[in-house]
């Protein structure tokens, strides 16, 4: 990452901890605190703390929580409290998806759009926001954190994840979660790993070989882990080579604990504990049924006494919980539901968000911004005249004043739902160009809607695509008819633009018909204001894509979804259905070239690369100067050569192995004739290939081909540097 993007997310932090209490205690210090507390409890409650309810069984609900997620019993008599869980990630989820009126929260957009932003300090104060949300409720642990990389395009779970690059992901959540913990509560980082798909999740087995697995799925939780340090390590449901998550000691014990010197503790996904697992690193078991027996419960109780489990083992766990607690301010500070929210202010930096998250795909002949002479436009489709969708499952959040509206799917949980966020993009438009006749048809009839398109000046379609947990799209067109909807309104009227709601990528095979598409992603609670602001051009469009986006389904690592052959789509949006613990097993041709790697390794050429984004502006590169060693550092100069304010993300990418790599990015906001000289070192890891005899990172010596430019596909300076070749570690 760029010296100046640390510069910037140093400061947000030294000002998001100045409006909290004293900092929390050294490390050491909260493991010493937590070591005294734990030899004044009797063994019954240090076993208390390592299992968590369901708060709407008992006892449980005798404890007071909040109806959430989760809940662990504290110990009061020692000052220990609940530990009281919020599902989480784009915001305060509202009941674990059992919501009613008057328990909102604000919506943030998407992980996919919070990583569109490139913007580490934006996400770390949408972090900040939604922490103090979490605190102001009660809750002091919310599960966030999402880090999975985007392997399978059609993952119904990917709205809720960064991206396909290990250095983009694993620094976004990172600062992710360094803004939620600033509240002294704990945030995950979830879910540890090789959680790519919903179909099947629960009993498939995830293979890939270590070094490929160290050098980017694994490598991403790394970063994230070092620049969060979070609380808490949610394991997955899936098995990762052959073992289950929950009880792969290789992960949690090698990787986790030893390679990474991580000091929290390990809680499960929710009903993912197969074994009691203590002595493989799971510490902790989440949202059990106290109607049914627990692995960490009376499970956990058994093998203390057949000798399976050693007291030493339930110690460790208690331990590890405890001075979390200690480490992040939840013993000091405790939470208080009921604390006032400044929801104005959250909605705020929701829109920042979401500005700064859409990205601006193709705008042909510079059909936006959106001029005043503009006086006939026309809006089709995706509930424009309302709101804006969300993702389903978990995550989702009610937002604040309530859905705008809500469309249960059938034989769906009840958090399954399509909801749609209060911010009406037809009638934020209309705010912004108050002379124009701004028009809208819902897009059911293309005929209809065609022969609307032809009076209007300009037609801006709205399309969307619903994705949810504990689902897979069964392919990357957008359901219900809205490819032809495109098609025919842009046959009867070629300036037209395209808004796309999705969870991830989508094929377009109305590209070439329209003169612009925007991916606003699931832009959250003040989604329809951000998309009006970047169509008229108040503000630039800054985004770039965190993932690419294919041009055809055949072009992935796995064209055929695994698993989909169990099941069949049903439902609204066509969600695959597979049962949840089915074994099955996942291969991944591309290892550790995930993303826009397997793109650059087979020579084809996606829709859009990853890093794509345009402008309303115009940047040039020039001066590039590159310094080896141990690393490699690239110095270069970006100007604003256009008439307009405008934000370009500069990437700078490596070639390793022959593969290209991501090392470091800058992003600056530039005044018209404004020049800028950016300096970006890379990671050595990134450099690296992982050594598994000697659990070691090697940098092999030799000549670096580098490239700086606006996107993967797009260089605009390039040069070599030769590195020394190193090991990282000793």
């Amino acid at each position: 990452m760029s010296r100046s993007v640390c510069r910037l997310a140093a400061a947000l932090l030294c000002s998001t901890a100045a409006a909290h209490a004293a900092p929390s205690p050294r490390p050491d210090e909260a493991e010493a605190r937590a070591a005294a507390v734990l030899t004044q409890m009797t063994p019954q409650e240090r076993r208390v703390l390592l299992r968590g309810y369901v708060p709407y069984y008992a006892p449980a609900r005798l404890l007071g929580a909040p109806n959430s997620a989760g809940v662990v019993p504290g110990v009061p008599r020692l000052g220990v409290p609940n530990l009281t869980e919020s599902d989480a990630s784009l915001g305060v989820a509202n009941l674990g998806g059992v919501m009613r009126a008057g328990d909102g929260a604000t919506a943030l957009p998407s992980a996919a759009a919070l990583a569109a932003t490139w913007d580490p300090a934006l996400v770390e104060k949408a972090g900040a926001a939604i922490g103090a949300e979490a605190r102001a409720k009660g809750f002091n642990v919310l599960l966030a954190g999402g880090v999975n990389l985007v392997r399978e395009p059609r993952n119904g779970r990917n709205f809720e994840y960064f991206s396909e690059d290990p250095l983009l992901s694993g620094t976004l959540v990172g600062h992710a979660i360094r803004g939620v913990q600033s509240n002294a509560i704990i945030s995950t980082i979830k879910h540890f790993a090789l959680n790519a798909q919903e179909t099947g999740r629960g009993g498939l087995s995830a293979n890939m070989a270590e070094a490929a697995l160290r050098e980017s799925d694994l490598l991403a939780f790394e970063i994230g882990v070092e620049i969060g340090r979070p609380g808490s390590v949610m394991c997955a449901y899936n098995q990762v080579n052959g073992v289950y998550a929950c009880e792969n000691s290789f992960l949690l014990n090698d990787v986790l604990r030893r390679d990474w010197g991580y000091k929290g503790f390990v809680m499960s996904d929710w009903g993912a504990v197969h074994s009691t697992s203590i002595r493989e690193g799971l510490d902790q078991e989440s949202g059990t049924n106290a109607k049914k027996p627990a692995l960490f419960g009376e499970g956990l109780e058994t093998a203390l006494a057949s000798g399976k489990v050693a007291q030493a083992d339930v110690d460790r766990a208690a331990l590890r919980i405890l001075t979390s607690m200690y480490r992040l301010g939840v013993v000091d500070r405790p939470v208080k539901a009921g604390e006032p929210i400044d929801f104005e202010a959250n909605g705020r930096v929701a829109r920042e968000v979401a500005e700064s998250g859409i990205v601006l795909l193709k705008n042909e002949g510079q059909i936006l911004p959106i001029g005043t002479a503009t006086q006939r436009i026309l809006v089709i489709g995706a509930h424009a005249d309302v709101g804006v969708l969300g993702g389903g499952g978990s995550s989702q959040v009610l937002p604040v004043g309530g859905a705008a509206l809500t469309l249960p799917l059938p034989g769906e949980p009840i958090y399954h739902k399509k909801m749609y966020a209060p911010s009406s993009p037809l009638l934020a438009l209309r705010a912004l160009r108050p002379g124009s006749s701004v028009t809208y048809d819902d897009g059911t009839d293309p005929a209809r809607a065609a022969a609307a398109a032809r009076d209007a000046q300009l037609v801006v379609v709205f399309a969307e695509q619903f994705t949810a947990e504990g689902k897979d799209v069964p392919d990357l067109s957008l359901p219900n008819g809205q490819d032809a909807l495109i098609a025919a309104v842009a046959a009867a009227n070629p300036k037209t633009v395209v808004v796309l709601e999705t969870g991830g990528p989508v094929l377009m095979p109305w590209l070439d018909k329209v003169s612009a598409v925007l991916e606003a992603w699931y832009p959250g609670q003040r989604g329809g204001e951000a998309i009006a602001r970047v169509l008229t051009g108040e503000i630039d469009a800054s985004g770039r894509l965190p993932v690419t986006f294919p041009a055809a389904v055949d072009q992935t690592p796995n064209p055929k979804l695994p698993g989909s052959d169990r099941g069949q789509p049903r439902g609204d949006a066509g969600l695959y259905d597979v049962a949840f613990d089915e074994h099955f097993p996942v291969e991944y041709p591309e290892g550790a070239d995930a993303g826009y790697r397997w793109y650059d390794r087979t020579k084809a050429k996606p829709l859009f690369a990853f890093g794509h984004g345009l402008s309303y502006t115009r940047f040039a590169y020039s001066g590039l100067e590159l310094a080896g060693g141990r690393t490699l550092t690239a110095r270069f100069t970006v100007a604003n050569v256009g008439t307009r304010p405008g934000t370009e993300t500069a990437q700078v990418y490596a070639r390793v192995g022959g593969v290209k790599h991501l090392v470091g990015w800058e992003r600056v906001v530039l005044k018209p004739g404004e020049t800028r000289t950016l300096s970006v070192t890379a990671d050595p890891r990134l450099l690296a290939a992982f050594d598994v005899k000697a659990r070691n990172w090697r940098v092999a010596p030799g000549a670096y081909a580098v490239a700086v430019g606006s996107a993967s596909d797009a260089p605009r300076l390039e040069g070599e540097v030769r590195l020394t070749g190193s090991r990282l570690r000793p």
